[in-house]
């Protein structure tokens, strides 16, 4: 055992102690009278000591000291009560602590890593189980947690680990800490503080590795940047704790999966380390077995099976969920089955002694399991659950019977279409035939021996048959089999046929995309030349759409169903696609193809694995990624002829992805020396294409009307390849690679490729912004990422918050991330460059109804970065513009900015990009091409802006004095701002003068059909000059965003009534108390009613008189301090979450 350092010195001590193993660092050391020389007069006197002066506490014969170099003073470490127990500890040393001990330069720093380490060991031994086992210790681990980094205390510790995060090459013992959303790490050694920060969201690489320096480590990659984390006593149980976390991310954030009610994932606020193991473990469960994604692990039991056919008992393990009995043996390729629950009918327990029981199945079939550790317990399992899954819809069909389908209204297909197409035809003694008989007497032996339908057993036997090719009258029901698609169906009767009753008659985009390519699913095959074939297709096809509108219907899909038609009935078709698009090939078909491009990372993975030799003559891989997509996406349908390609799907349903992986990699060995001699890309292209052409099915039974055979297939000179030949292949030299490995290799490579897409996201949106801004490339860089976080921050604490809807990758690359009105004032005020305190909350209101040019409630980065543009980087004039325009809003109404503006284009100008009903989807090219058309739109003249009221005037001055606040020059502008006030009064009052003297006095109306100094500050204008939007905008006179118990300027100075000739304030506005300046009380709903008297300002008379006052120019002319402000929301970002 560890144990926490204590110094020892060892110079003129009794020799008690012997040295085993020793090395500059370490020493292991046994205690004389133990092992070989326990017999000696040195050993007898030694034990009696340890007898006679301390009788209560036996010393520990062996130990393990730490030493430096030219030292006296030893520390012990560990101890042990025998030679096996200790030697783990040493090793453990040798491989994780030595090597790392040469990168420091003293002593004093070996023994205080040393130390921190081994107590940070202790401490995590007794953290095993974390709060479970002990939840006062893990209650202080989340007090640490919470004071350290300084998140909300809703984000949910998982579990923690004393581990080293390496900083160059010198180590920084610590402890990382795993929560729902980040990965933390903090660190304190000889005064160097280390304090790591990162959400699971944006991890792109998880993976264990090994180097010289580090013995095993786990390589954590964020924004680019690689992270260290090693010397874990737990290393493996951490790694799959991290991959879990990120996966669930994943999960969250990007698929936008929800989990119901009961699920252990359900709640972010409640995720346990055992709620993550549940879950793995429920899937790799399902995954295994390909039971329905209803299944979960219940029970496991490890136990003996009695297998008749090879008369032996196998080694397994049973495991029971809620429908069925499975069993695994040990290496999981000898032999699993899975039984349905209701197929049981009894349960005996014959031997007690040997703790077995018998499982009775209908059919005259039996399971012996033996040595079952807790036989009563799995017996009255099974016997509960079979007595609650009596009901008729579980039974089973006779797979040579023909189905009947429940409760339609339309014609359904309860025929396979080769049936009906190319019947079997029993009297032909063609050769063909006569070899698929055979096929078929083969499988009717198996069944014999071992078993048929769900509770078959599945050998190595088993793979045998399907690499030699599947009959062509069992495809159908094989299919269904290892598929697992019979269990969905049989727990969902008459599923599909409601399905085509919803349906019926609906109109949507996945139906017209359907019926587009109807008739290019297998066109030359006579199944889909007549209206037979094709209304299959259709009716499975938009079914799937009905029941799966995250994917609805995406290309490939109809290749894959029209094949499955060709053996299947409709609703086994049906199933089966199901079970293809959300199990076996999750994430395939949908907009972005994730699931693909994963498997196509994997793919990649292997070749340099299996096929150094390639992968040395074309150091880009990514060419093999382009060609073999569709290999992917169609099973190789699209590439091999229909008879060879039928054979792959064989191999799918049975290994799945792992078949197809093994495939491509035989393909491109068997072409490896024409690859090498290549070029570039385009004569590979060729190559295997031809190859393709190449491959045939010698014994296809099918006829040649069927039958795709390519151009090339009467070319003698071109060499044949049979399609048994190169399955056998595969599976020869690449049947080693292990399902799990696969699986593993998919979650790695899952996060790399949706980081992938995120960058090229980012990269597109910052092409297209850079244009606009005067922002640097890197301060753009992490301007997007507070942006995209922000979208984030708002899901992190939330069961399924509506914030998630405001992502849709399917949208163009400047509307995938879009914040909301609430998200977007978080992260205005993090960022705008002034404080204004009590007027932030409805300026950020303002700013957002501003920038919303479409008014969908939805801000995009090109707008906001915009807006932000002109407070950061623009003239005093663009920066007052804005100003102004934002006290022209309502607080809680929707405004439209006006058409010349060329930072906020036109709503009505990009009415391809507002939102309709469903988002619908545009066209990316014409999307670019209008923004390209806004760089030359003219800049807006000041001229075309609307005059401010009365109450959006004191708004204004309002939000200047909260904005000068604080300032050096804050005296000079308040006095600045009561001085323009003053002036614009008195223009006011001079033009209401001059009105009221002239001969012919238009009736007034309104406000603003008062005469009113517009070109200039000195000269009024005649109320003909007023444009009609001038006019607008003081009928509908908004509400003030700002609430009227906020501080307001001196109303001795902006109030007419007051007098005449008002005077200039001595001393801050705010500190002088007045009438309160009669105001309207708008609402949304009550529009307000402007009285005779009311007064307005244009924006010139606004600009003009502020230009006069240089404290102010200078205020909003000042350089803003870009990096700081982005460095100081980056820290503020999770605290302002709280």
């Amino acid at each position: 055992m560890w144990l926490k350092p204590e110094e020892v010195l060892l110079k003129n001590a009794l020799k008690l102690w012997v040295t085993e193993k020793s090395n500059d660092y370490f020493v292991l050391q046994r205690r004389r009278g133990y092992g070989e020389d326990s017999g000696g007069l040195t050993g007898l006197l030694v034990g009696t000591l340890d007898t006679v002066l301390d009788s209560t506490a036996k010393v520990a014969p062996f130990r393990i000291l730490h030493q430096t170099p030219d030292s006296q003073v030893y520390w012990t470490i560990a101890c042990g009560a025998s030679l096996e127990e200790i030697s783990q500890h040493w090793d453990w040393l040798q491989q994780n602590i030595v090597r790392t001990l040469s990168v420091f330069d003293s002593g004093e720093d070996i023994t205080s890593f040393v130390q921190g380490k081994i107590r940070g060991l202790i401490a995590e031994e007794g953290t095993s189980a974390g709060d479970e086992e002990d939840p006062e210790r893990f209650r202080e681990a989340v007090l640490r947690f919470e004071r350290l980094f300084g998140l909300p205390q809703r984000e949910k510790l998982v579990t923690y680990f004393s581990c080293s995060y390496w900083r160059g090459r010198v180590p920084n013992q610590g402890w990382i800490y795993l929560s729902t959303n980040f990965l933390c790490f903090y660190s304190y050694m000889l005064g160097n503080e280390v304090k790591l920060v990162y959400p699971w969201d944006e991890v792109s690489r998880l993976e264990r590795t090994s180097s010289v320096l580090l013995a095993e480590s786990i390589r954590v990659r964020v924004r680019g940047e690689d992270h260290f984390f090693s010397m874990l006593l737990r290393l493996q149980q951490t790694y799959l704790i991290m991959q879990q976390l990120a996966d669930y991310a994943i999960v969250r954030f990007f698929d936008k999966e929800t989990f119901h009610a009961e699920h252990p994932l359900a709640n972010p606020l409640h995720i346990t380390q055992r709620a993550l193991e549940i879950h793995a473990r429920n899937q790799s469960f399902r995954s295994f077995f390909r039971l329905p994604q209803e299944e979960n692990l219940c029970e496991v039991y490890e136990s003996f099976l009695w297998v008749p056919f090879s008369h032996v008992n196998t080694l397994g393990k049973i495991c029971v969920s809620e429908n069925y009995l499975c069993f695994a043996s040990q290496d999981g390729s000898q032999c699993h089955l899975i039984i349905p629950l209701w197929e049981v009918f009894s349960v005996e327990l014959p031997d007690r002694s040997s703790r077995a029981l018998t499982v009775c199945l209908r059919g005259k079939r039996a399971l012996r399991f033996s040595e079952v550790r807790d036989f009563e317990r799995l017996a009255a399992t099974i016997r509960r659950k079979c007595g609650t899954l009596g009901s008729p819809q579980h039974c089973i069909t006779n797979p040579d019977e023909e189905g009947v389908m429940v409760g339609q209204s339309q014609a359904v297909s309860t025929e396979a279409l080769m049936n009906v197409f190319h019947p079997h035809d029993a009297e032909n003694l063609d050769p063909k035939m006569l070899k698929e008989r055979m096929k078929e007497q083969s499988w009717q032996i198996h069944f014999a021996e071992y078993g048929r339908g769900t509770g078959m057993f599945c050998t190595k036997k088993t793979r045998d048959l399907i690499v030699r090719g599947v009959p062509e009258t069992l495809r159908g029901e094989l299919w269904m089999l290892f598929s697992g698609a019979v269990h969905d169906m049989i727990s969902h009767p008459g599923y599909y046929g409601r399905l085509l009753e919803d349906c019926m008659g609906s109109s949507s985009l996945a139906c017209d995309e359907i019926e587009r390519d109807l008739h290019r699913s297998l066109p030359e095959h006579p199944a889909f030349q007549s209206d037979t074939g094709i209304s299959a297709l259709r009716r499975v096809l938009t079914a799937y759409a009905h029941r799966n509108p995250k994917i609805g219907y995406c290309q490939a899909m109809n290749i894959l169903t029209s094949v499955l038609l060709l053996y299947a009935k409709e609703e086994e078709a049906f199933w089966l696609l199901v079970a293809v698009c959300e199990r076996m090939l999750p994430d395939y078909f949908n907009r972005r193809i994730i699931g693909a491009l994963v498997d196509q990372a994997v793919f990649e993975e292997l070749i340099r694995e299996h096929l150094t030799q390639l992968t040395e003559h074309m150091t880009d891989l990514s060419f093999f990624s382009s060609v073999s997509l569709s290999w992917f996406l169609t099973l190789f349908i699209s590439v091999l002829p229909i008879e060879s390609a039928v054979n792959v799907v064989d191999c799918f349903f049975y290994d799945g992805i792992k078949a197809i992986l093994q495939l491509g990699l035989a393909v491109l060995d068997y072409n490896m020396d024409n690859l090498l001699c290549c070029n570039d890309d385009a004569e590979a292209v060729t190559v295997l294409n031809r190859f393709f052409d190449s491959v045939t099915n010698k014994d296809s039974p099918l006829p040649a009307t069927v039958q795709q055979a390519s151009a090339t297939a009467n070319d003698k000179s071109i060499q044949k390849v049979d399609i048994s030949d190169l399955i056998k292949e595969a599976y020869e030299k690449y049947g080693d690679i292990r399902t799990e490995e696969v699986e593993n290799m998919r979650k790695r490579n899952k996060l790399y490729v949706i980081q992938t897409l995120e960058d090229t996201t980012k990269q597109n949106v910052l092409r297209v912004v850079a244009q606009d801004v005067k922002f640097s490339a890197s301060q753009l860089d992490e301007l997007y990422l507070l942006f995209k976080r922000q979208h984030f921050v708002c899901c992190y604490w939330s069961v399924c918050s509506p914030a998630l809807q405001n992502h849709d990758p399917s949208l163009p690359y400047l509307d995938q991330y879009q914040l909301d009105q609430s998200q977007f004032s978080s992260l205005f005020n993090l960022l705008q460059p002034w404080t204004t305190h009590t007027h932030s909350r409805s300026l950020a209101r303002s700013a957002f109804h501003l920038l919303d040019e479409n008014g969908d409630g939805l801000v995009n980065f090109k707008e906001f970065i915009c807006g932000l543009d002109i407070l950061y980087n623009r003239s005093f004039t663009e920066k007052l513009k804005l100003l102004f325009k934002l006290h022209l809003q309502p607080g809680n109404q929707e405004c439209k900015i006006l058409p010349s503006s060329r930072f906020f284009p036109p709503g009505e100008d990009h009415s391809f990009s507002t939102r309709l009903s469903g988002r619908a989807k545009v066209d990316l090219q014409e999307y670019l091409k209008q923004w390209q058309e806004d760089l030359q739109r003219r800049e807006e003249n000041i001229k075309d802006l609307p005059r401010i009221n009365q109450v959006q005037f004191i708004s204004l001055t309002k939000t200047l004095y909260s904005v000068f606040h604080g300032d050096e020059e804050e005296e000079s502008l308040y006095r600045a701002v009561a001085r323009v006030t003053s002036l614009l009064l008195r223009m006011e009052e001079v033009g209401r003068k001059l009105q009221d003297s002239s001969p012919q006095k238009t009736p007034q109306t309104t406000p603003t059909s008062t005469s009113q100094p517009e070109s200039s500050p000195t000269k009024p204008t005649s109320p003909e000059s007023e444009t009609p939007a001038e006019s607008r905008s003081t009928h509908d006179q908004p509400e003030s965003p700002v609430s009227q118990h906020e501080t307001a300027p001196s109303h001795s100075d902006i109030t007419p009534n007051s007098t005449s000739h008002p005077s200039t304030p001595t001393s801050s506005p705010t500190e002088t108390s007045s009438p309160v300046l009669d105001t309207p009380t708008d609402t949304p709903s009550s529009p307000c009613t402007v009285r005779d008297g009311d007064w307005s300002f244009s924006f010139e008379q606004i600009l003009a008189s502020l230009l006069n006052e240089p404290s102010v120019v200078r205020f909003f002319e000042r350089v803003v301090n870009t990096d700081t402000l982005i460095t100081r929301a980056r820290k503020n970002q999770l605290k302002d979450a709280h």
